[in-house]
C-alpha cells in the first residue's frame, strides 16, 4: 500500500474555517428561516472596480483575435504589472524594490505556504500567537514540527504571545530563530506595526541571520501616515525579508485570484555545506517549475488598479469597509466590550464578554443573534477568550448586525 505524508496526521481537529462552516450548516438546517449574517471569514462582498472590469473585458477581447491572442505568459508575471507594482507600491514610498524582484501569483496564502519549498527542514520557526492558521499548518504539513499539545501548540515552533497584556506588541524571541512570520496590519487582531517595531525586528534578523516572512495583505487599509505599508520601508530590510501582498482584500480579487511576492536580490540563506545561497533564483526556479502564471485578463485587471480611476475606485471600496469596521468597533465599545483593531484594518478583535470561551461566544452569537464571527482560539492558544469580526459585508448587513449585538449584550 502507498505511504502517505504522516505529517498531515499531526494537524489538529480541522481547518478553522471548515469547522465554522460545519456549525453554520448544522444551525441553518435546523433553522431554515433564520437570516444569518456572516462577519467571520474575510471574504469581500463589493463588486470589482469599473476600471478593473473594463480592463478585463478589453483583455478578453484581445484573446478573441489571432494578432493579439496570448498563450502562456511569463511565470513571474507580465512586465506591465510588475513594473506598476514596483512603481506604485514601493518606489512611491521610498522603498527599493525592482520589478524583477516581484513574482505574481494566485494568492499570498498560497505563497506564504509555498515559500517553505526553498527553506530547509532544520530551521527554527517563530510565529505570533494568535496567528493566521496557514503559517502553522503549512509548517506542520512540511514536517517542521512535532505533535500538538492540549492547547493546539506544536512542538518545534516558537510562539510569541500578542494579547492585551502586552498591548499586542510581541517580544523578540529569547532564542535564535531562523524564519519569522509577521503579519501587519495583523490578521486576526487588526493591530498595526510601527516603524520602531519593524526596525527592532529587522535588527534582530540582521544580528541572527534570520529571514522575516512579512505578510502585508491588508496594507491598503492603513490610513495613519506614520504606519509603514511595507517592511521594505525600513532600512536594511532587503537583507532579511520577503514580503507577500494580495489584490484580494485591496481590490476585491478573492475570487479572481492575483497576488505577488517580493524577494529582493541579495537576500541569502545557507546551504547544508555552509555556503551562502541567494533566495531569489531558488524561488524563481520553484515558481517556474510548479506554476504557470496568472491569466492575462486577471493581470490586466490588477494593473488597472494603479490607473488614476482605478486608484480612486479601489480607495472608495476600502473606505467603505473601513466605515463598516468603525460601526462595529464603536457599537461594541458602547456596549462595554473591549475592542481592538478596526482602525487601520478590516478586522475588529474583541474580548469575549462574561468570560465566555471563544467557541461558546461563537455559539451564543449564532443561536441568539444569527451572527457569525471567528473564535479567537482558532488562531492559537493566546486567542482564547477573544473573537474576530470582519468588516467585509454590505452596509445594510453591518447595520443590522450591530443592532442584533445590542439586543443580546
Amino acid at each position: 500500500m502507498t505511504y502517505i505524508n504522516d505529517n498531515y496526521l499531526k494537524l489538529t481537529a480541522g481547518y478553522l474555517f471548515l469547522e465554522i462552516a460545519r456549525r453554520i450548516e448544522a444551525f441553518c438546517a435546523k433553522n431554515p428561516a433564520a437570516k444569518v449574517i456572516r462577519l467571520g471569514i474575510g471574504d469581500v462582498t463589493e463588486p470589482l472596480a469599473p476600471a478593473v472590469i473594463q480592463a478585463m473585458h478589453t483583455a478578453v477581447d484581445e484573446l478573441a483575435v489571432r494578432s493579439s491572442f496570448r498563450g502562456y505568459g511569463p511565470e513571474q508575471g507580465y512586465d506591465f504589472l510588475r513594473e506598476a507594482i514596483a512603481k506604485n507600491d514601493y518606489q512611491a514610498r521610498g522603498a527599493e524594490v525592482h520589478a524583477d524582484e516581484i513574482f505574481v501569483s494566485d494568492g499570498s496564502k498560497c505563497d506564504s505556504g509555498n515559500i517553505l519549498d526553498v527553506f530547509g527542514e532544520n530551521n527554527v520557526i517563530a510565529v505570533l500567537d494568535p496567528v493566521y492558521p496557514v503559517y502553522v499548518d503549512t509548517n506542520v504539513m512540511a514536517g517542521h514540527t512535532g505533535a500538538a499539545d492540549a492547547s493546539g501548540r506544536y512542538s518545534g515552533l516558537v510562539y510569541l504571545p500578542v494579547t492585551a497584556d502586552n498591548d499586542f506588541v510581541p517580544e523578540l524571541p529569547k532564542q535564535r530563530v531562523d524564519l519569522i512570520y509577521l503579519c501587519y496590519p495583523n490578521n486576526p487582531t487588526g493591530v498595526v506595526a510601527t516603524k520602531e517595531m519593524l526596525k527592532r525586528w529587522v535588527e534582530y534578523a540582521q544580528q541572527n541571520g534570520s529571514i522575516i516572512l512579512y505578510d502585508a495583505a491588508y496594507e491598503a487599509y492603513i490610513t495613519d501616515p506614520a504606519i509603514p505599508h511595507s517592511i521594505f520601508e525600513i532600512d536594511g530590510a532587503r537583507e532579511v525579508a520577503i514580503e507577500f501582498r494580495s489584490f484580494s482584500k485591496t481590490a476585491g480579487f478573492t475570487g479572481v485570484r492575483c497576488a505577488y511576492t517580493v524577494i529582493p536580490k541579495g537576500l541569502k540563506g545557507k546551504a547544508r555545506d555552509g555556503r551562502e545561497v541567494e533566495i531569489h533564483p531558488l524561488w524563481n526556479r520553484r515558481h517556474c517549475t510548479k506554476f504557470n502564471g496568472v491569466s492575462y485578463p486577471v493581470q490586466r485587471g490588477a494593473a488597472a488598479t494603479y490607473s488614476r480611476e482605478g486608484k480612486r475606485q479601489v480607495r472608495e471600496t476600502i473606505d467603505f469597509y473601513l466605515t463598516n469596521a468603525k460601526l462595529v468597533r464603536e457599537t461594541l465599545a458602547k456596549l462595554g466590550i473591549q475592542v481592538y483593531g478596526g482602525v487601520n484594518a478590516p478586522y475588529v478583535w474583541l474580548k469575549t464578554p462574561g468570560k465566555l470561551s471563544s467557541w461558546d461566544f461563537f455559539d451564543k452569537l449564532l443561536q441568539e443573534a444569527h451572527l457569525v464571527g471567528t473564535p479567537g482560539s482558532g488562531f492559537g492558544a493566546c486567542g482564547e477568550g477573544y473573537f474576530r469580526l470582519s468588516a467585509f459585508n454590505s452596509r445594510a448587513n453591518v447595520e443590522e448586525a450591530v443592532q442584533r449585538f445590542a439586543k443580546i449584550m
